[in-house]
C-alpha cells in the first residue's frame, strides 16, 4: 500500500506545482503592461489616478459580469451559430477513443499479469490508479477552464491522453505502463467535464437534449463496443495493439482541434485554492482507494477503514472550505438548486446500479460459463448498438417533454431487466442473457444524459464549469462505491452459499455418500485408474459444481441489491421538474 499512496501524493505534489507555476507565469505577463503604463503616467506627470490598477480590476470584471447576468441565455448560444459542427466534432472524436481506450484495458488484464509476472492485486492498479488520477484531475477542472479557455485545456486534455498512450504501447516494465496510465488519466479526466461544458454553452437550453444525446452516443456506446473489439483484438494480437490503434486517432483529434476548436467561455484569472484542492486531493484519492480495495480485502480490513476514515475527513474539510471561502475551486453551492441536486444524486445511483451488469456479467459469462473474451463482449454488443440508435432519439424527446416521464420509463424497464438478472443459472441460455442486456440498454438510454440535462440546465451559464464537475466528481465516486459494494455483496454470499452447500454435501448424509461411491466407480471405470484416484476426482467434480452453483447465487443476490438501487432512483425520479435556467 504504501508505495501506491506515495506515488499517489508525488502526482498531486507535481500537479499543484506545475499548476503554481502556469500562475505565476500568467501573472507576470498580466501585471507587466500596468506597470509599464504608471511608470509612464508618472514620467509625463499625467494624473495617476487614471492609470488602471490592480485593484480596479476586480470591481470592473464584476460589473462585467453582472451585465452578462441579465442576457438572455440563448444570447451566448447564438455566438456560435455554423461554428458548432467543427467543434463538436473535433471533441467527440477525443471523448470516444479516451472512453473506448479505458473499456479496451479490462479484457487485456490477464495477458498483461503473464508479460509483466504481476499479481491479481498489483495489476488492478492500472484501473485504480486511472480513478485515483481522475479524483484529482476532475474537481479542478472548472479552475482551469476559466484560466485557460476551453480550446488550449482540450488540446492539452488530448495531447496528455495521446502521450499516455505512446507510454503504454513502448512500457517495457509495469512501472512504466502505470505511468502512462496515470498520464492518459490526466487528460481523459478533463475531457468529459469540459465536454459537457462545451455543449451546455453552444446549445440553447431548447436544443441541449438533442445535444447531448449525441454526446452520450460517446459515453455510453464506447464502453459497450469496448469489450468486444478488446476481445477480437486480444484474441489475434498483442494487448499492446489496444494502444497502438487510439494513438493515430489522438494525434487526428489535437489536428482538428488546432483547426477548429474555439474558446467559448470567458476566459478570467481566478485565485487558486491551494488548500481546497489539497483537501480533495486526500478526500478523493483516498475514498476511492478504500471503495477499491474494499472489494478485494472486505470492509473490515484495517486498510480500508483506514483510508475511508482519512478520506471522510479530507472530504468534510474540502466541503467546508468550499463553502466558505471566496472563490472556491469547484463551487459547492451549485447543489442549492433543487432540480440539479435530485438529478445527481439519480445520476448517481443510476451509476452504482449500471455498474451491475457492466461488472457481474462477465463474470458469470467467462469464469462460471466458460465463454470467451470475445463471446461476452459480442453478447454486449446488440445493447451497445440499440443505445447509440436511441440516445439521439431520447435527446429529442427531451427537449420535447423533459426528463421525469423518459426517466420513470427507463427506470422501470431498469428495474425489470435487473430483476430478471437475479435469476441465473447454469443454463440460462445466451439468446435470453443477450435479450435482456439488450432490453436493459433501451432502459438505460433514456436515463443518463437526459437526466444529467435537466439539472445542468436549472444552473446559470456561469456556473456550468463548477455544475460538471460537481456532477462527474459525484458520479466517480459513486461508480468506485458501487462496482466496490457489489462486488463485496457478491463475494460475501457466494461464501455463505458455499458453507450452506458444505453443511449438506457430506460424507455424514448416507444417501449423498452412496451416490458418490457410485460415481467415484464409474469415473474409475470409464478412465481406467484405481477407485481411489475416481473417489477424488468425483469429489472435486462435486466440489467444484457447488463452487460454481454458489458463485452464481452471489452474482443473484448482488443483482438483487442492484435492483433495489435502481428502485430508489425510480421512486425520485418522480419528483423531477422541467427546469428552466436560473437568472440568478
Amino acid at each position: 500500500m504504501s508505495i501506491y499512496i506515495a506515488g499517489y501524493i508525488l502526482i498531486s505534489v507535481l500537479l499543484l506545482i506545475f499548476v503554481n507555476l502556469m500562475l505565476k507565469k500568467q501573472n507576470k505577463k498580466e501585471t507587466q503592461p500596468i506597470s509599464e503604463i504608471a511608470s509612464i503616467q508618472a514620467a509625463d506627470g499625467s494624473p495617476l489616478e487614471k492609470a488602471p490598477t490592480t485593484d480596479a480590476l476586480p470591481l470592473e470584471k464584476e460589473m462585467k459580469r453582472e451585465n452578462k447576468k441579465v442576457q438572455p441565455v440563448s444570447t451566448k448560444a447564438e455566438q456560435f451559430e455554423g461554428k458548432r459542427g467543427k467543434v463538436i466534432a473535433a471533441m467527440m472524436l477525443g471523448a470516444f477513443v479516451a472512453i473506448l481506450n479505458q473499456t479496451l484495458l479490462n479484457v487485456a488484464i490477464p495477458h498483461i499479469m503473464n508479460d509483466f509476472a504481476v499479481s491479481a492485486s498489483t495489476v488492478q492498479w492500472l484501473s485504480t490508479g486511472y480513478m485515483l488520477t481522475n479524483g484529482i484531475i476532475i474537481p479542478i477542472t472548472a479552475f482551469l477552464t476559466s484560466r485557460l479557455g476551453t480550446r488550449k485545456l482540450f488540446i492539452f486534455a488530448v495531447f496528455a491522453f495521446t502521450l499516455g498512450s505512446v507510454i503504454c504501447s513502448i512500457s517495457t516494465t509495469f512501472s512504466l505502463l502505470m505511468i502512462g496510465r496515470v498520464v492518459q488519466a490526466a487528460g481523459a479526466g478533463v475531457i468529459m467535464p469540459l465536454l459537457m461544458t462545451v455543449f451546455l454553452t453552444i446549445f440553447p437550453p431548447e436544443k441541449r437534449g438533442a445535444a447531448m444525446g449525441l454526446m452520450g452516443v460517446a459515453i455510453l456506446f464506447a464502453p459497450a463496443v469496448g469489450p468486444t473489439l478488446s476481445g477480437w483484438i486480444i484474441g489475434h494480437y498483442s494487448w499492446r495493439v489496444l494502444f497502438d490503434i487510439v494513438i493515430p486517432f489522438g494525434i487526428l483529434s489535437i489536428i482538428m482541434s488546432f483547426a477548429w476548436m474555439i474558446d467559448v467561455t470567458e476566459i478570467t484569472k481566478p485565485k487558486f485554492d491551494t488548500p481546497g484542492f489539497i483537501f480533495s486531493t486526500v478526500g478523493l484519492g483516498f475514498l476511492l482507494y478504500g471503495f477499491s480495495e474494499a472489494g478485494n480485502n472486505g470492509w473490515d480490513s484495517a486498510e480500508v477503514l483506514i483510508s475511508l476514515i482519512v478520506g471522510t475527513i479530507g472530504l468534510i474539510a474540502f466541503i467546508w472550505r468550499e463553502l466558505t471561502t471566496d472563490q472556491p475551486m469547484l463551487e459547492l453551492r451549485v447543489f442549492k438548486y433543487d432540480i440539479f441536486a435530485l438529478t445527481t444524486l439519480i445520476g448517481m445511483i443510476i451509476n452504482m446500479a449500471m455498474f451491475a451488469a457492466m461488472l457481474l456479467l462477465p463474470i458469470y459469462l467467462q469464469n462460471i460459463r466458460g465463454f470467451t473474451a470475445l463471446d461476452s463482449g459480442l453478447l454486449m454488443l446488440p445493447g451497445a448498438i440499440v443505445m447509440a440508435i436511441m440516445m439521439p432519439i431520447s435527446g429529442r424527446l427531451f427537449d420535447r417533454m423533459g426528463a421525469r416521464w423518459l426517466a420513470v420509463i427507463g427506470l422501470v424497464i431498469t428495474v425489470i431487466t435487473t430483476w430478471q438478472f437475479t435469476k441465473l443459472t447454469m443454463s440460462t441460455s445466451y439468446g435470453y442473457i443477450m435479450l435482456l442486456y439488450i432490453m436493459r440498454m433501451f432502459g438505460m438510454s433514456f436515463l443518463s444524459m437526459t437526466v444529467q440535462t435537466e439539472g445542468m440546465n436549472q444552473l446559470p451559464l456561469r456556473l456550468a464549469g463548477h455544475g460538471t464537475s460537481a456532477s462527474n466528481t459525484a458520479r466517480t465516486v459513486a461508480g468506485s462505491l458501487g462496482t466496490a459494494f457489489l462486488v463485496t455483496v457478491m463475494t460475501t454470499r457466494s461464501g455463505f452459499h458455499s458453507a450452506n452447500y458444505s453443511n449438506v454435501i457430506t460424507s455424514a448424509n448416507p444417501y449423498l455418500a452412496n451416490k458418490m461411491a457410485e460415481l467415484g466407480h464409474g469415473i474409475a471405470a470409464m478412465a481406467g485408474i484405481p477407485v481411489q484416484q475416481g473417489q477424488m476426482l468425483a469429489t472435486t467434480s462435486i466440489y467444484g459444481e457447488a463452487m460454481k452453483e454458489a458463485t452464481i447465487s452471489g452474482i443473484n443476490d448482488a443483482f438483487v441489491v442492484a435492483t433495489g438501487i435502481a428502485a430508489v432512483a425510480l421512486i425520485l425520479a418522480f419528483f423531477i421538474k422541467r427546469a428552466k435556467p436560473s437568472a440568478e
